[in-house]
């Protein structure tokens, strides 16, 4: 997982970057707490509505993106997590950062994570 302060780069200057590269970009738009952060994610990978909104659910759905790319043929994909400063102060940013780690360990090259520091 990268991790870059807004300043350095712009989400369109990554996006483009990511484009370039042949991989899709999935923007997880930014949010305040650990339970705001996991809705968002819930909305974009589009969890199974049995599956709850936790981290569990957020481990599962990553791990079914990268088989997806494995399996399907898909592009390999990079997220970009919008990360505001209040998350970043509360423990759980570092809950979700090894969840996300995780996922990017479990994908090889099929799915990587860059945070960028709002």
């Amino acid at each position: 997982m990268k991790i870059y302060s807004a300043d350095t780069w712009t989400i369109e200057e990554l996006t483009e970057q990511i484009d370039d590269a042949g991989r899709r970009t999935l923007v997880i738009p930014a949010a305040d707490t650990k339970q705001a952060v996991l809705e968002t994610f819930s909305k974009v990978l589009d969890f199974p509505e049995d599956d709850g909104v936790d981290l569990d659910a957020l481990h599962d759905s990553l791990h079914d993106v990268a088989d997806a790319v494995t399996d399907d043929g898909e592009a390999p994909v990079t997220f970009i997590w919008q990360v505001p400063a209040a998350l970043r102060a509360d423990r759980s940013f570092g809950v979700i950062c090894e969840t996300l780690q995780d996922a990017e360990s479990y994908a090889g090259t099929s799915l990587a994570v860059i945070a960028v520091c709002l």
